[in-house]
C-alpha cells in the first residue's frame, strides 16, 4: 500500500468548541470542513483531524513533530495554551498537552545531529 498522505485524529464532543481551541493551537484556522462534524487542518501529505463523537471525546492520542520545542512553547503561550513541562533523552525533546475534552497531544522535537 502506498501511503500518500496521513492525518492524526482527535475526537471531540463539541466541533465549534474545539475549532477555536485548535484554532489557537495551530495558529490558524482549519482549511477545511469536508462533512459535518470533520474539521481538517493540512500541512504538506500530513494532516490533522477533529471529529465530532461524543462517545469517544477525549479518549485520543496523537504526535505532532516540530522543529523547536522552545519557539512552539512560546508561540502557544502567546495564544494562553500552556505546554507541560519537557521530557528530554536520546529520543530528542516532547511536551504534552490537553484538549477540552481531554485528548492528549504530544509535540516532539527530534534530536539534532
Amino acid at each position: 500500500m502506498p501511503v500518500t498522505g496521513i492525518f492524526a485524529e482527535v475526537c471531540v464532543a463539541d466541533v465549534e468548541r474545539s475549532v477555536a481551541w485548535y484554532t489557537r493551537f495551530f495558529g490558524r484556522p482549519p482549511e477545511d470542513r469536508p462533512m459535518d462534524g470533520l474539521v481538517q487542518w493540512r500541512d504538506g501529505p500530513a494532516g490533522f483531524q477533529v471529529w465530532r463523537d461524543a462517545g469517544r471525546a477525549g479518549n485520543s492520542v496523537a504526535t505532532i513533530v516540530v522543529d523547536s520545542m522552545d519557539g512552539e512553547r512560546s508561540r502557544l503561550e502567546r495564544s494562553g495554551l500552556a505546554l507541560k513541562p519537557d521530557q528530554k533523552g536520546g529520543f530528542g525533546i516532547i511536551a504534552q498537552i490537553d484538549d477540552p475534552d481531554g485528548n492528549r497531544l504530544t509535540l516532539a522535537e527530534p534530536p539534532k545531529h
